[in-house]
């Protein structure tokens, strides 16, 4: 019955990103999925930003010249979401060794939550397949305790996948190194420290050669992207709902209501049902240690970032981010819940069986099962074994059905269930109901996740334009875009703002200055040579301090707003070589001192980036070849 939960699980994910199998793009916020990129400085990390899209960008650009981007960056969405359901399941079944009703549960409760449709909504796709690693993660740590039980290539081949899965974002890997490291045990801390490493080089190694990350972020992202609560719940509420994420637009509607208080109560209630089973049950230490340890997790997921949005948490990261290089990776608080979905799952899951199990005792449905049909009936569905027949095809083992003519030898079917085969086959019933009345309760409060979160998550379509530009950038120096700014709002992209495509649709390096307008204020990011072109443009610059700014062209993106100062001063100075009614794209004249990075610079972070290719796909290819008959539980 294991493939219940992976077709359940392949639903569920298929119903919430349905839209997305049209024809198209994504481009929401900060998503931004284009038919082809390419492998710049900027995609590797090597820019002057943070190399916060690594090594996403450089597997898309790999990639897209065989495959279509955004097919791509659909096929990846789609497997994290059935990964995330599915992986919940498995490790329900293989902690807690509960019925498919309950995994379903579990499934329920990794999928259809405010943190799946919030970071939907705000763009963060490859977020989610570091979310969707968790449960995998939780249940190679098990594995790997148990090497004896479990095989030792195998339970480690999966914790390297995963680890590397998850690393296909700076804030996945951490997310998926938490978990690991607060799980192995001591005995196994330092080598799994070493995978996490390894899974986490590319952004490491960017981070370090290019020295973005040397520098301190702006302590207003603190506050900026502080946790955020929601109608009648508070920040802390609101967290240990799964939802209170910073940006009140990338939210479902019955977030914004008081469905918010109803869905989190009952997520709460739930969760709470299963808790103590979890804690408290299991024989086996390893199993007891895991579950206990994913609770506190859990727990620490929701009150740390509870306490970094009041003030004094706020100070105390401010100074984080503005004295640690690297803190930045902090200042979205609300993406470490996810951290207590494994937890969350297991609990509910286990929360089918304590309410299950109350009901049997309480006699709710208790009588023995004797009509005649009934244990035919029940083995056809796999809950006992199919009653014994003759040699001849007949239910006696003398070639009648019993010694007085009728069907049993005393008048009754002895094909009845017995009292205790009766009481189990109540509690699996009972347990069936209970677990639908579970999915029920989960989902009806954010019905609104459905069909990409009420169509908000939907394709585009690129004009033509865009790849005709693509084609006119065939000489040397950086691109800089106006208008000023790093988002647009296009009139094919909807009403949300959406990261400038041009970085991933250009073959040359786009400069952006990393500002991030959030809640009124303006975030600083780390471009300050991008920072230092575009007020040049803005100004008035000439073509000759653009020229020695390392800028071969400017693209003007039209219909969407953003600062252009007195940058027609600039542009009269250039040549024009591309104008429709969207782009306009430029040419500057003259020498272009060409800014490139090192190429041995380069060579490291691409070695980087095939070590992390080599452990993802050679830790999914030798847990699955080299797998073991796991136990049951």
């Amino acid at each position: 019955m294991t493939w219940v939960p992976a077709g359940y699980s392949a639903v569920l994910a298929l119903l919430i990103v349905g839209p997305l199998l049209g024809s198209g793009y994504l481009l929401l916020r900060d998503a931004v999925s284009t038919p082809r990129s390419y492998p710049t400085d900027s995609a590797l990390g090597l820019g002057d930003a943070a190399p916060r899209a690594v090594p996403q960008d450089a597997l898309l650009a790999w990639l897209s010249p065989v495959i279509d981007g955004g097919l791509i960056v659909k096929a990846i969405l789609l497997v994290a979401l059935w990964a995330a359901g599915y992986g919940a399941a498995v490790l329900a079944r293989e902690l807690l060794g509960v019925s498919v009703g309950a995994q379903l549960v579990a499934t329920t409760v990794a999928l259809w939550n405010p943190y799946v449709a919030e970071r939907l909504l705000q763009g963060h796709w490859s977020l989610l397949a570091g979310y969707a690693a968790l449960p995998w993660v939780a249940l190679a740590a098990y594995r790997v305790r148990g090497t004896a039980r479990h095989g030792s290539m195998s339970a480690w081949a999966g914790l390297v996948g995963s680890l590397a899965a998850a690393g296909l974002t700076p804030t996945g890997a951490l997310l998926a190194g938490i978990t690991a490291l607060s799980l192995v045990g001591r005995r196994h801390f330092a080598a799994v420290l070493v995978v996490l490493i390894a899974a986490s080089a590319p952004w490491l190694a960017a981070t370090a050669l290019s020295g973005a990350g040397g520098s301190p972020s702006d302590p207003a992202g603190i506050a900026a992207f502080a946790a955020r609560a929601e109608p009648g719940l508070g920040t802390l509420g609101s967290l240990a709902g799964l939802g209170g994420i910073w940006n009140g637009d990338a939210v479902p509607g019955s977030r914004t209501t008081l469905l918010a208080l109803i869905g989190t109560v009952l997520l709460l209630v739930i969760v709470a049902t299963g808790m103590r089973s979890v804690a408290t049950d299991g024989t086996d230490p390893d199993q007891r240690y895991l579950c206990r340890a994913l609770v506190v997790l859990a727990a620490l997921a929701v009150l740390l970032p509870a306490l970094g949005a009041t003030p004094w948490g706020m100070q105390a990261l401010e100074w984080l981010v503005a004295h640690v290089p690297g803190a930045g990776l902090l200042r979205d608080t609300q993406k470490y819940v996810a951290l207590a979905m494994p937890a969350y799952a297991l609990c509910a899951a286990a929360g089918c069986g304590v309410i299950a199990q109350r009901f049997s005792a309480d006699g709710a449905v208790a009588a023995p099962i004797d009509h005649p049909q009934s244990a035919e009936v029940i083995a056809r569905q796999g809950i006992i074994p199919a009653p014994a027949t003759g040699t001849d095809g007949t239910d006696g083992t003398d070639g009648t059905d019993g010694t007085d003519g009728t069907d049993g030898t005393d008048g009754t079917d002895d094909r009845a269930l017995s009292p205790s085969v009766a009481a189990s086959v109540t509690t699996s019933v009972v347990t069936r109901s209970v677990a639908t009345i579970f999915i029920a309760l989960l989902m009806l409060p954010l019905l609104d996740l459905a069909w990409g979160v009420s169509g908000a998550v939907r394709p585009v379509h690129y004009p033509a334009e865009w790849q005709q530009v693509a084609e006119k950038v065939d000489g040397p120096g950086d691109v800089a875009v106006l208008p000023g700014g790093m988002f647009r709002k296009f009139r094919y992209s909807g009403k949300a703002p959406v990261l400038d495509p041009a970085p991933r649709m250009l073959p040359n390096d786009v400069l952006q200055t990393g500002e991030l307008p959030v809640r009124g204020r303006t975030v600083s990011g780390e471009g300050a040579r991008a920072r230092g072109v575009e007020a040049l443009l803005l100004q008035g610059g000439s073509a000759q301090q653009l020229a020695a700014s390392g800028i071969g062209w400017v693209l003007v993106e039209h219909g969407t707003p953003g600062p252009l100062g007195d940058s027609n001063t600039t542009l009269a100075q250039l040549d024009s070589v591309y104008s429709d009614a969207d782009l306009t794209l430029y040419r500057v004249p003259g020498t272009i001192h060409q800014r490139t990075g090192s190429a041995m610079h380069r060579v490291l972070v691409v070695a980087a980036h095939a070590l992390w290719l080599t452990l993802l796909a050679g830790g999914a290819l030798i847990a699955t070849v080299a797998r073991p008959a796991h136990r049951k539980r």
